[in-house]
């Protein structure tokens, strides 16, 4: 590279900036040498990068613009300067990723070559039955003419053959790769050859035998002895999950351009996988049973992933996602005439900022050595802080410098921050033109809002202190109050929200209150009640499966004898003996782990979401099994690492995802290759994870004392304090949830040591009007009989429960009557045969045989 020149003006303002201590230039590793030789005032390094930039040298910055070592000093002047270690993570939460990761996600890398085993088993059939075209080259009668004789084979008792129809039938579905050039064109045949395909009816045929693969007791029994399971053990099982994974994902993907036969087809089928059509059980409910059988040890050999993606989106298919899920709360709102939601809560979290992460501990003893010895400045003119405040709403922690986090020390300290320089607080124009400063949202990005019961103990510590009495529940009563408790009820009142769980609550206490006069509930039988219904039975046992599992897939979790093996489906039969092969294996194994860890955390928040919105009992049902499960100090184990890492970790190798690797030539694959991994800036499938697991603790966690004294007990607060090192606003925002409400409980030192942190709860969680939060000063942060709380709540759910669902079990006493004597007789009874057959000897002997006291029957 040749040496450039700086311009007369980057050296002057390197010049004019020189202090006594300084920091060399070459802070990026491929700048200039001509910069090597100057000296650089600590707070002017970012400065001189961009003004660098400004002149058009760019390309002497490394691609991924990754700083040399600096001084914290010099560190903390990037992030002054708009710069950040950690950038803003460009991540769009959804319910799902793209769809070709998604397909991508279903095979691991070990079944590589069975591609193109399932293309010789469809051209063998294909070429037994039709002439040397091509199948792109037939029309639709011949297409379907074939489609329906693959699906005859699979009737067949042969298992060899089956097994090759069904490989047949998973290349179709594969979208005949070997006829396409693109990956466009591979999706196209894909979307066209799998409605065909359920236009025939292939998936019921599925399904059944799947049901007999799962109830083969000779393959379980196989596998049980085995020392070692491979690959091989779950051929069969493989490819039928395959076959109805793609099926579902690729049904459920809505184009535009999809024919009224194809959206039919879709609105018929999401019914059908709803409803207990299959083996008179949703099919959820036997992929629950699957991975409880998997979890028992008496079936190893299940490819639990599979089984775990296809579960996923058949509850995703049939239940909704995110956006459904809002779309039912507001018709339900609607239902039972509740105001409208104060904001749309998708569109406030996508549209938040990610704050800066906390600082380390090297970063806050040199601040405190600074501060020691730095005397006091003179106050900022106010308009500047006015025009730094319109910049940038949300200013918590790019211009301080007084970090408050420790992760070594949580206790720390953090003394009262000095008045900041001029310098350091006004931005550089350069970042941010004033054109940019109107774009920013102004105020707080939520609504607040304030329940019944908060009003109802405001009124009555108010009553109390200013009557000497209480009116109990009465909320309309401000006789004998000063006027501003007047004005403070009305602002509550303002701001009062009524949620979807408070009157469904209620409704049900009637009910337990007045079983005769309450009448019948109309329970409406959508696909969220079907499912509840369905796995009702054995749901403590489904959630204690789902976090074995869990378990065993956290990177953070060792390896013991008694765990389960989730690795089944993805070890070869002979392992690798090469080092290329060993990089390749492990990549697959970590990547195999991480896409259990999604579809898990996809699967519990989904039941949660949608059984809350159902009936609240029933998503307390479920949570408090999960409570019992030990899912709290789970997920806070799975947090406790290096959450960076995880977020960014490359565990993919791009050229071996479908359908890139059946359409293009393989390149040759390297060590070198397989360490750098892909250029993204982080795995969209662990950053879902992790906003998942957070979202399902906030679940457990909200309104609950009982459990968020678990969270105080398990030290929770340094290990989500170090999540928030993750710059992605919606994961920030739940992290900083979940701290809010352990706050009360954590101490005066930790409030004081943390202010940075409670600043950022401030700005970016939702408000309750009189939550006492920051201080701990309120009844909820006093001592509870925590044990008795959880068990009224199971009483409550118990009796929900058996009223509902056990009619069994229902009190005979409470059973209505039938008084009417002429609605009794003309009551149609059928009689048995031999009855009718000896009705006359029965009149004889019964009736004409016996005398009648008529007197005694009058009295």
């Amino acid at each position: 590279m040749s040496e450039q020149k700086p311009s007369h003006e980057v050296k002057g303002i390197v010049l004019r900036a020189l202090r006594q201590d300084c920091v060399k230039a070459q802070i990026c590793r491929k700048v200039p040498k001509c910069f090597c030789s100057l000296k650089v005032p600590k707070n002017t390094v970012a400065s001189i990068i961009l003004k660098w930039n400004k002149f058009g040298t760019t390309n002497n910055l490394p691609s991924a613009g990754r700083p040399a070592k600096l001084s914290n000093r010099g560190r903390r002047a990037f992030v002054r300067e708009g710069f950040s270690e950690s950038p803003d993570l460009e991540f769009e939460y959804a319910d799902t990723d793209k769809w070709s990761a998604e397909l991508s996600e279903l095979y691991s890398y070990t079944e590589g070559p069975e591609f193109l085993l399932n293309r010789k088993c469809f051209e063998e059939e294909f070429r037994t039955h039709v002439s040397d075209k091509k199948w792109t080259e037939l029309d639709v009668a011949q297409h379907r003419a074939h489609a329906m004789r693959l699906l005859d084979g699979l009737e067949v008792i042969t298992r060899e053959k089956r097994l090759k129809v069904s490989r047949a039938i998973l290349y179709m579905v594969q979208g005949t790769f070997a006829e396409c050039s693109s990956e466009a064109e591979v999706q196209h045949w894909m979307r066209y050859n799998i409605f065909l395909l359920m236009d025939v009816g292939t998936f019921t045929a599925l399904v059944e035998l799947l049901n007999m693969e799962v109830d083969n007791s000779a393959a379980c029994s196989s596998a049980v002895r085995k020392p070692a399971i491979s690959l091989a053990d779950s051929t069969d099982l493989r490819v039928l999950l395959n076959i109805m994974y793609l099926m579902v994902v690729t049904i459920q993907q809505e184009d535009p351009a999809d024919s009224p036969e194809w959206r039919a087809t879709r609105e018929t089928f999401k019914t059908e996988l709803g409803f207990p059509l299959y083996n008179n059980e949703p099919i959820s409910v036997m992929l629950f049973g699957m991975v409880t059988k998997f979890c028992s040890g008496h079936a190893p050999h299940f490819p639990m992933k599979k089984v775990l993606m296809l579960l996923w989106k058949s509850i995703l298919f049939t239940l909704g996602g995110f956006e459904q899920l809002q779309n039912i709360k507001v018709r339900k709102r609607e239902e039972l005439r509740l105001p409208p939601l104060p904001e749309d809560s998708i569109r406030v979290i996508r549209s938040m900022r990610a704050a800066s992460p906390p600082a380390s501990a090297s970063d806050l003893i040199e601040q405190q050595q600074k501060r020691a010895r730095r005397e006091h400045k003179s106050l900022i003119k106010q308009d500047n802080l006015d025009a730094f405040n319109e910049k940038d709403p949300y200013k918590s922690d790019e211009p301080r410098e007084d970090e408050d986090d420790n992760d070594d020390n949580d206790n720390s300290m953090d003394a009262e921050p000095f008045p900041m320089e001029r310098d350091e607080v006004m931005p550089p124009l350069i970042l941010h033109p004033p054109s940019e400063r109107v774009n920013f949202p102004k105020g707080l990005p939520w609504a607040p809002k304030v329940r019944e019961k908060d009003i109802e103990h405001f009124l009555e510590s108010s009553r109390s202190k200013f009557i000497g009495y209480t009116l109990g529940n009465d909320t309309d009563t401000v006789v004998g109050l000063p006027r501003p408790i007047h004005e403070s009820i009305r602002t509550l009142k303002q701001h009062k929200y009524i949620s979807i769980a408070e009157i469904q609550i209620a409704k049900e206490d009637e009910f337990q209150k007045t079983p005769l006069s309450g009448g019948e509930e109309d329970v409406e039988m959508c696909s969220t009640e079907l499912l509840y219904q369905g796995i009702l039975p054995s749901l403590p046992q489904y959630m204690i499966a789902l976090l074995k599992i869990l378990l065993a897939a956290a990177p953070t979790s060792k390896a013991k004898t008694d765990s389960i093996n989730i690795l089944a489906d993805v070890l070869p039969e002979e392992m690798p003996t090469t080092v290329l092969q060993s990089m390749k294996l492990g990549v697959d194994v970590n990547r195999h782990k991480e896409i259990i860890v999604k579809a898990i955390s996809a699967i519990l928040l989904l039941l949660l979401k949608h059984f809350k919105l159902n009936h609240v009992y029933q998503f307390e049902y479920m949570a408090q099994h999960l409570v019992f499960a030990n899912c709290i100090p789970l997920i806070l184990k799975f947090f406790n690492q290096n959450i960076i890492s995880y977020i960014t970790a490359k565990n993919s190798i791009s050229v071996l995802d479908f359908p890139y690797c059946v359409v293009h030539e393989l390149p040759e694959l390297t060590a070198e290759s397989l360490e750098a991994g892909d250029n993204n800036q982080f795995c969209w499938r662990n950053l879902f994870s992790c906003i998942n697991l957070l979202r399902i603790l906030n679940k457990l966690t909200k309104w609950k004392h009982s459990r968020t004294m678990m969270l105080v007990v398990f030290k929770s607060a340094p290990i989500l304090k170090r999540a928030l090192k993750v710059k992605q606003a919606m994961m920030q925002l739940y992290v900083l949830k979940l701290l809010k409400v352990q706050t009360k409980y954590l101490g005066r030192q930790w409030r004081k040591s943390n202010m940075k942190t409670m600043s950022a709860i401030y700005q970016k969680v939702r408000h309750r009007l009189n939550d006492d939060w920051a201080y701990g000063n309120d009844l909820d942060a006093r001592p509870w009989d925590f044990q008795a709380e959880e068990c009224a709540l199971r009483a409550n759910i118990e009796r929900f429960n058996s009223r509902r669902y056990d009619n069994n079990q229902r009190n005979p006493d409470f059973l209505p009557v039938d008084n009417c004597l002429q609605s009794v007789l003309g009551q149609r009874v059928d009689l048995p045969e031999d009855f009718q057959m000896n009705y006359d000897l029965w009149l004889e002997r019964e009736v004409f045989s016996k005398p009648i006291s008529w007197e005694e029957l009058l009295q």
